[in-house]
């Protein structure tokens, strides 16, 4: 390995720590931090955002990319993988580094001091419902937006920009084809079920108590391999997962009346940890030990969340956990009765809250709203009325304030702009992998029903996690399926979920 070489690692490495820990703040932001104690946790996040960009930043870096450039990305020898991993690393480094010097250190230790804050304005505004509050953050979110867009020079397309700081390679034309082929081979499905007599019985879930749910969603959850040792569990306003490979901190909520909104949201997030502790530990700080974009993350989140724990098999093996746990409260509650309460659809306003099938509608609201809103054909003092227009046209539901409206999500809180088309990109990659793996291993069901997911785990494993930010998504997508990124796999399992269960 050439001097170049470990010294740029060790330059990526240095910035990558303290990208963790201003990671770690953040958690402990949405976890631990006391509520008079937010101005302080701005002034912390703003000076690590200028720390960790003057690392991520140092000339020094560029100096080192230019000279293993110069020499081919040939730097450790002739060996291809090692040859391979080298370009991958200076490839994706100087994507990175090129777009961390065109930010000024002003401008990023601003934004991040605007999302701490607009952070805990947004869980006050949401708690008052009160719009009016937030808009003036969320406001300086879109500025910023597209000011940094302006100085990659995208200005003329920010919204593109945002959608690939989530999903290199992606933009909203590409996402718009996609989702709307989706959109049409979905409501058919909807109607249908919409129509059924089938209905998920109603108030079957009362009176779970927190502390035995949080002891089943840990026995799921280290089944399904978590590793603990290396993360944790916590409870947060709005479920999410922080860290990397050594260091993962996943948050869910608990409410004794839903004790499937905790266990499912804790799935999914054990989906993103999985992910996380699965990236080449030894790689860490570099892009071969790093997420390959949002879209992928949530295929992990979403696969594990969905295609896994909402199958029979799954539930073979853990309903008689879970009834052990809970005894009385499922006393009256016959098996049937509880898959489809598992596999219930049925319109709500609440995007975590929604059935699978008309979740990929949410995101779809979403990234119209966004589109929107980069447009300027939307300002965000209309938000609340336009975000009602287009629930009661996708989920055919108006909302009744906007706390179950418009700002029932963190993400715009943190300026997460793009972020949102992941959730339903990660839907289609997760069902395109699973008929991919159900084709390789056909006995997985059979595993399941042993509590047994670890080949799953290790084909995933080696498909994705290993793969670190080798390939972007679409790319990723044809080599492990043979097939372009596409919505008819997720439309086939939706199909083959719920009609047995609806349409019988």
């Amino acid at each position: 390995m050439s001097a170049a070489y470990e010294r740029l690692l060790a330059k990526l490495k240095r910035a990558h720590h303290l990208c963790t820990v201003t990671g770690l703040l953040g958690w402990d932001e949405q976890v631990n931090l006391p509520p008079d104690s937010a101005d302080q946790r701005a002034e912390q996040m703003a000076l690590l955002a200028e720390l960790h960009h003057a690392a991520a930043g140092d000339p020094e870096i560029g100096a080192l990319l230019a000279e293993l450039e110069a020499q081919k990305c040939h730097p450790i020898g002739d060996t291809l993988s090692g040859a391979d991993d080298v370009r991958v690393v200076v490839r994706e480094a100087r994507k990175d580094y090129d777009r961390v010097v065109k930010l000024p250190a002003d401008f990023v230790s601003g934004k991040a001091r605007l999302a701490s804050a607009a952070y805990h304005a947004w869980a006050e505004a949401k708690a008052k419902n009160d719009f009016a509050a937030f808009a003036p953050f969320l406001e300086k979110h879109l500025a910023l937006a597209k000011q940094e867009a302006g100085y990659l020079g995208r200005g003329d397309r920010p919204y593109d920009y945002a959608i690939d700081k989530h999903d290199p390679g992606m933009d909203a034309a590409t996402i718009t084809a996609l989702f709307a082929e989706l959109k049409t081979g979905l409501v058919p499905l909807l109607r249908a079920i919409a129509a059924s007599p089938v209905r998920a019985k109603e108030n079957i879930f009362k009176g779970f108590p927190i502390e035995a749910q949080r002891e089943f969603l840990r026995e799921v959850t280290e089944r399904l391999g978590f590793n603990y040792r290396r993360g944790r569990i916590d409870v947060s306003l709005h479920p999410f997962c922080e860290g990397s490979g050594a260091d993962i901190r996943m948050t869910t909520r608990f409410d004794a009346d839903n004790p499937l909104d905790s266990l499912f949201s804790s799935i999914h997030e054990t989906g993103h940890g999985l992910y996380e502790q699965g990236l080449p530990l030894a790689a860490q700080g570099t892009p071969l030990g790093q997420n390959a974009g949002m879209g992928v993350h949530e295929s992990q989140s979403r696969l594990w969340e969905n295609q896994v724990a909402r199958s029979r098999a799954f539930w073979t093996f853990f309903e008689p956990r879970f009834r052990e746990k809970f005894p009385e409260q499922l006393a009256a509650v016959s098996p049937q009765e509880l898959y489809l309460a598992v596999n219930e659809v049925a319109p709500t306003l609440i995007r975590v809250d929604s059935d699978e099938v008309h979740y990929n509608l949410h995101i779809i609201l979403r990234f119209e709203i966004e589109r929107r809103l980069f447009s300027g054909e939307l300002a965000v003092a209309d938000l609340p009325a336009a975000w009602n227009a287009l629930s009661k046209e996708l989920l055919g539901l108006t909302p009744t304030s906007d706390k179950v409206g418009v700002l029932q999500d963190v993400h715009w809180s943190g300026g997460a702009f793009g972020y949102f088309p992941s959730y339903c990109l990660g839907n289609m990659m997760a069902a395109q992998l699973w008929f991919t793996v159900r084709a390789r291993f056909p006995d997985l069901d059979a595993e399941f029903v042993r509590g047994d997911f670890s080949r799953l785990l290790g084909w995933l494993r080696t498909e994705i996690h290993e793969q670190g930010r080798r390939y972007e998504m679409r790319e990723l997508v044809r080599r492990v399926t043979g097939e372009e990124l596409t919505p008819k796999y997720l439309l086939r399992y939706l199909q083959e979920r719920y009609a047995p269960l609806y349409l019988q």
